[in-house]
């Protein structure tokens, strides 16, 4: 295996030479949300989505032992590698243009690329024969997959820069020989196999398990009273943009400027996090202040070492930059149960639903009903 450590990249060539272009991914600063672009269907091109969803179907006609494999693995692999293409063109047949195309692995020593790749496709693939670079969607060599690529649109053609075959192949490659990926250990073996990086283990980790929670549809079936009536204000949110400073008690609003890295909510109608969490305890008739540091401060305060499992549906959960100050609490979301929330994660995004682990700094919760 070899380590190519580049600017804007980290890759790897693990069993198989599959290269994985490790794409920086942007953090927003705490005070945004403490919480990386994306985690939710809602921030993945329709048509992305549609890919992922087909080759989960797929996969099992290629790899009939294969178990386990659902679309947020796939969207967790994709974000890290491409950020689902967003800016791209893709077309109803899952075409995507601009293609494509990681660094040439030509030995150069720019940004730590030391080794040489020789060319494989003669161009087919990464458009050039003067060496090997990684291709489209998932970022495979094309000598990776021409052993795993895969029709999946039904075009008769195995091209890596249409969402379909590279979604399929993708799946294929990490079901290798038939892994069960509902076990985390032989998930973090597949995700291990596409770039030998614990760093990308683990970043691919934290993305698959976002969107699981934001793919989960809540289980309200034991929630009742004021905490279904709080909880279910927050969900019929779903998909209302962040604003800075926007939301108050009576619903969404314009929002101001500026957020600490300079993003203005004042042209956008929507909610910040205590704008949200202001709403929903409204329709309940509990009045909250307005910045999620002071609502730190309303009714029965959880210390963050009971940890989150101590939570209930319905109380507030926060995030501060020294969790055991509430001074620095930074964010506020609505704890739904099962390890998830209710979230207005940052400038940029939609109030949707976050695993709790997504945030950092966790600082407990509070209990108001």
């Amino acid at each position: 295996m070899a380590l190519l450590m580049f600017a804007a990249v980290c890759c790897a060539a693990p069993v198989g030479n599959a290269i994985s272009a490790y794409v920086a991914l942007k953090t927003g600063a705490p005070e945004d949300g403490g919480i990386a672009e994306g985690g939710s269907a809602a921030d993945i091109p329709a048509r992305m989505l549609t890919a992922y969803k087909k080759a989960v179907q797929q996969v099992g006609k290629y790899v009939p032992k294969c178990q386990g494999m659902r679309w947020p693995v796939l969207a967790g692999i994709a974000k890290v590698e491409s950020n689902h293409a967003i800016g791209r063109n893709i077309t109803n047949n899952g075409d995507i243009t601009p293609k494509i195309y990681g660094v040439l692995l030509n030995g150069s020593g720019v940004g730590g690329n030391t080794t040489v790749f020789a060319d494989t496709d003669n161009g087919r693939w990464d458009g050039t024969a003067a060496g090997e670079r990684a291709v489209g969607l998932f970022q495979f060599l094309p000598s990776t997959w021409e052993s795993i690529g895969e029709d999946g649109n039904g075009d008769k053609t195995a091209d890596p820069h249409n969402a379909d075959d590279a979604a399929l192949g993708a799946s294929v490659y990490l079901c290798g020989n038939g892994r069960d990926l509902s076990k985390r250990a032989q998930l973090r073996a597949a995700i291990w196999q596409y770039n030998h990086s614990d760093e990308y283990v683990t970043n691919v980790l934290g993305w698959i398990d976002q969107y699981t929670a934001a793919a989960t549809d809540p289980d309200l079936k034991n929630v009742t009273g004021k905490v279904r009536t709080v909880i279910e204000a927050a969900l019929s949110q779903r998909g209302v943009p962040y604003s800075w400073g926007g939301g108050n008690a009576s619903g969404k609003s314009y929002g101001i400027c500026c957020s600490p890295s300079g993003k203005s909510g004042a042209a956008i109608k929507g909610f910040d996090c205590s704008g949200l969490t202001q709403y929903a305890y409204a329709r309940a008739g509990i009045s909250l202040p307005r910045v999620a540091a002071s609502q730190a401060g309303v009714g029965q305060r959880i210390p963050a070492s009971l940890g989150t499992l101590a939570l209930k549906p319905g109380d507030l959960v926060f995030f501060a930059t020294a969790p055991s100050r509430d001074s620095t609490i930074y964010h506020v979301g609505i704890y739904l149960g099962s390890g998830q929330m209710i979230n207005a994660p940052r400038p940029g995004a939609v109030v949707r639903l976050d695993a709790v682990n997504t945030m950092s700094g966790y600082a407990g919760g509070a209990r108001l009903l």
